[in-house]
């Protein structure tokens, strides 16, 4: 039940986000919502990680200073974050933007070869432990009646 709510909370925020808060990478000029025109082509990925309240600074550090500039130089197009606290733990959840599935595979794959990305995951994990538990993923895709920012590019 816990995971249901993180995620409805997730979906709760990122329509907020998406009416009040431009792409990470991109820079709006305005914030007014319009009907999308969703190419069926264009995914959004929901990411929902366990993090730990033992090395969570750590992890925010890790994420902000680190992967988000290695992410973007493979493509990711990070469009907001969030953690969500429950009883029984934390969670890191952010929503990524590609323009079609297989760029996202190719993506991901490109990050995990990326030996800047695995030194510095090396060598976090040897100063602060493991600083990810578990990880959810939905790959998402626009409705034809989804609303998004206007200052956001159509998929």
């Amino acid at each position: 039940m816990a995971r249901f709510k993180t995620t409805l909370l997730a979906f709760h925020f990122l329509t907020i986000a998406g009416l009040f808060m431009p792409s990470l990478n991109a820079h709006a000029n305005t914030l007014d919502s319009t009907v999308a025109t969703p190419s069926q082509d264009a995914v959004y990925q929901l990411r929902i990680y366990e993090i730990f309240e033992t090395n969570k600074v750590a992890f925010h550090q890790r994420f902000r200073d680190h992967a988000m500039r290695i992410m973007a130089r493979h493509g990711f197009d990070i469009i907001a974050l969030w953690e969500a606290k429950t009883q029984q733990r934390t969670e890191f959840v952010y929503v990524i933007r590609w323009p079609d599935a297989d760029t996202m595979r190719q993506g991901w794959k490109n990050l995990m070869a990326d030996q800047e990305w695995s030194a510095i995951k090396e060598k976090s994990a040897a100063e602060h432990g493991a600083m990810v538990g578990e990880i959810q993923e939905k790959v998402m895709a626009l409705t034809d009646y989804s609303l998004i920012p206007a200052g956001l590019p159509r998929p």
